[in-house]
């Protein structure tokens, strides 16, 4: 089977597991809409305060509840699945490209699926915002491609639940400084050119990386 053909029936299989399970829009979406509707009791219902914080706010929560995303996503690839997929040969950068792909279209579901909240409670300032039509993907396939990089770490380890979110909230970093920065340049009217070529070299680096990496790491594992 052709490279790509294995990347197309991978990332099938994840998304229709999660059509089935619905876990990503029933479970994780609810919580994270929930934290996003309890900060303002926290930090005061000045609108002004609201408006500034609610998008490092609302970067914040994508990267917390993504985590819960992708260790739902990580823990459907374990036994079973994973012994499946070894015995039907799939090339092991295939199966890290697929898994990413899957992961990324849920990551991006849920930042999509949170936006109308943030906008509804923060009313931040929408000048410009047409561009998060490229900030959210690039944030979202970064957490993909770190999620499926740190599974794959993690899974050699034996430690998958407890050690995946230990590594892949410090290594968002760079990411959700880039986003942050994004939107911070949009509501001052400056270039966020900067910031989005910083999300697509972390998303380069971190997919050449999980690429050479899948092999060595499957061979690990087995």
């Amino acid at each position: 089977m052709p490279f790509w053909a294995q990347v197309r029936e991978i990332a099938r299989k994840d998304l229709v597991i999660e059509i089935r399970t619905a876990e990503v829009l029933l479970m994780t979406v609810p919580f994270a809409a929930a934290a996003l509707v309890l900060i303002p009791f926290a930090i005061g219902t000045d609108a002004p305060l609201l408006a500034e914080l609610g998008p490092g706010l609302f970067w914040i929560v994508v990267l917390l509840f993504g985590v819960l995303v992708i260790l739902r996503k990580s823990a459907v690839d374990e036994g079973p699945q994973q012994d499946l997929v070894r015995l039907l040969g799939i090339d092991p950068a295939a199966r890290f490209t697929g898994s990413t792909v899957a992961t990324s279209l849920l990551v991006l579901l849920f930042e999509v699926a949170l936006l109308p909240i943030l906008i509804a409670l923060y009313n931040p300032d929408l000048g410009g915002w047409w561009w998060m039509a490229a900030v959210l993907p690039l944030v979202a396939a970064g957490l993909g491609l770190l999620g499926s990089l740190t599974g794959g770490v993690t899974a050699s380890l034996g430690t998958r639940t407890s050690l995946t979110p230990l590594l892949i909230v410090p290594l968002a970093l760079p990411l959700l400084v880039g986003a942050t920065q994004a939107v911070e340049s949009l509501q001052l009217g400056r270039s966020i050119l900067p910031w989005l070529v910083l999300l697509a070299a972390v998303d380069l680096a971190l997919a050449v990386s999980g690429v050479l990496a899948a092999r060595p790491l499957e061979e690990v594992t087995t």
